[in-house]
């Protein structure tokens, strides 16, 4: 399809606004840890286990730490100290520390050059680790290949992985491109990774290591029979979000959905320790070679997507900055956008396409997501194919990346495996009946779709402006983001927000950052 006549110089001004925005919110965490991310660090240093009564051992020593206030030097730094002092090996000392404690005053000092190799030495085994699974990823797409863009991505969602690997291997065998797994319910506010892989999860599937590792050994057997790679995507968010980056890198998860406000919107978790949190754990992923999805189409949840449309995309560029200061490549930024304005719009086709492609243009290089209607599915499966198709041809038209299937069942239960084979056939009739329409059409210069893509682009500038100058904090306390307020010292897990100590270290942060600066 030809391009909007958008203003590149107002594209401009909204990207050095929003870059504004991220380093000076970056600028405003630098001096400060968090618990979780003191946690990813252990497991990658080595930690893994729980103790008898189902506490993870990473939970255990940093909590010790902090009740002791001893944590504002990094985990790392004590756990290595006592590697150093018993001999053991990674996996004893850990033991160790999480069912015996952590004996500071009788602990011996480690020379400062010593401490900071071994850490680094440990730190650079955990990354290892991460790219042996990069590279796997790398070795399998070369040979098997993967589907067409749009990629059909679809949802699972039964609280049992097992239940959850059945219906992931019928919809690739249907067609579906990448498979994501549901979370249990409210399991981002969790301030622990349950481990127990037999855990039931509540309208979704407990996120753990072994869920991780069961549903990726299912896509990879389901791929080799069809001869194309599956993806798997879970969630890297909550009060665990750097933690669910280790498991997700090291067990070769190819997308996380990563957004840098959801947290704190809609599930009220403190904005200072969400962004420390999303900034580790996006350092991770880049790392990995992953990609992230971001949350943009839940503004539409809570806010009109005709009113507030300049909203999504002010999030946008703001998720955009963010993630390249954390080191991610524009083809791992999978920003989000949804089909979500009312059907009693008067030419509300024109408008959602008019956003679409506004969106596909504007971020050409990353792996747009783009997400069905839900607001305003009522229950009425019939009315709902229809919706779901209308969504199937803008993003068919708009060259989307990732296409997230609408069900015809949305509103009335968890899709079944026969909505989710109906939503397959609807997706496969539209793109292969509008494949190549979009190159034989054009926008009509000073039309209703380029003017009202015009608009968004200016109320999102302005807005990202009145960001830039009043803080990004201070602008979610006063609920520009989705029409909901959080304050700087409310929501969950600022207790677990820690100011570092002038020799703290995190030998893993350290080393991102550092191949990040020579790259």
């Amino acid at each position: 399809m030809a391009a909007l006549n958008l203003d590149e110089a107002e594209v401009g001004r909204a990207r050095r606004a929003a870059a504004r925005i991220a380093v000076d919110t970056l600028s405003q965490i630098e001096g400060k840890t968090t618990v979780a991310v003191e946690r990813a660090v252990l497991r990658l240093l080595g930690v893994e286990g729980m103790t008898p009564e189902g506490v993870p051992w990473a939970n255990r020593i940093v909590d010790d730490l902090l009740a002791r206030g001893l944590l504002d030097r990094g985990a790392a730094a004590w756990f290595v100290r006592t590697l150093v002092s018993r001999g053991d090996s990674p996996a004893e000392t850990a033991k160790h520390m999480a069912l015996e404690g952590l004996d500071d005053e009788a602990l011996p000092e480690v020379e400062p050059g010593e401490l900071r190799d071994r850490m680094c030495s440990l730190a650079r085994e955990g990354l290892d680790r991460v790219d042996r699974s990069r590279g796997e990823r790398e070795e399998r797409l070369a040979r098997l290949g993967r589907g067409p863009e749009p990629l059909r991505y679809l949802i699972v969602a039964t609280g049992d992985i097992h239940e959850d690997v059945v219906q992931a291997r019928a919809a690739a065998r249907g067609g579906a491109d990448i498979i994501a797994v549901i979370r249990h319910t409210a399991q981002s506010l969790l301030d622990y990774v349950p481990e127990d892989g037999g855990i039931q999860g509540v309208g979704g599937t407990i996120a753990n290591r072994e869920n991780f590792r069961v549903m990726r050994e299912a896509l990879d057997e389901v791929s080799e029979e069809l001869g194309r790679y599956v993806f798997l995507t879970n969630y890297c968010s909550g009060l665990c979000m750097p933690e669910m980056a280790v498991l997700g890198a090291q067990e070769r998860l190819d997308v996380m959905l990563n957004d840098s406000m959801y947290g704190v919107i809609f599930r009220d978790i403190n904005m200072v320790r969400t962004f420390i949190d999303q900034h580790f754990s996006r350092a991770l992923l880049a790392r990995a070679g992953m990609m992230i999805n971001t949350g943009e189409d839940n503004y539409l949840t809570t806010s009109d997507a005709f009113q507030k449309a300049h909203t999504v995309l002010a999030s946008q560029f703001i998720n955009e900055q963010f993630a390249l200061l954390s080191g991610l490549e524009p083809g791992q930024i999978g920003l989000g956008h949804a089909f979500e304005i009312s059907p009693k719009v008067e030419d509300s086709f024109l408008h959602e396409l008019a956003q679409a492609q506004m969106v596909r243009q504007i971020f050409a290089d990353c792996p747009v997501k783009y997400m069905p209607p839900t607001k305003y599915m009522t229950g009425n499966i019939f009315q709902g194919n229809v919706q779901n198709a209308l969504f199937n041809a803008v993003s068919v038209l708009t060259n989307q990346t990732v296409h997230l299937l609408g069900m015809p069942t949305e509103a009335i239960h968890t899709p079944h495996v026969h909505d989710r084979h109906l939503s397959l056939e609807n997706v496969d009739y539209v793109f292969r009946a509008m494949q190549h329409l979009g190159e034989e059409i054009a926008f009509r210069p000073g039309g209703r779709i380029e003017t009202r893509a015009r608009k968004v682009l200016a109320d999102a500038v302005a807005m990202l402006e009145e960001v830039a100058g009043t803080g990004l904090m201070e602008a979610i306390s006063q609920a520009m983001f989705a029409d909901i307020a959080r304050t700087r010292v409310g929501g969950k897990g600022l207790e677990g927000v820690v100011e570092k100590a002038e020799d703290y270290c995190n030998p893993v942060g350290d080393l991102l950052k550092e191949e990040r600066t020579a790259s």
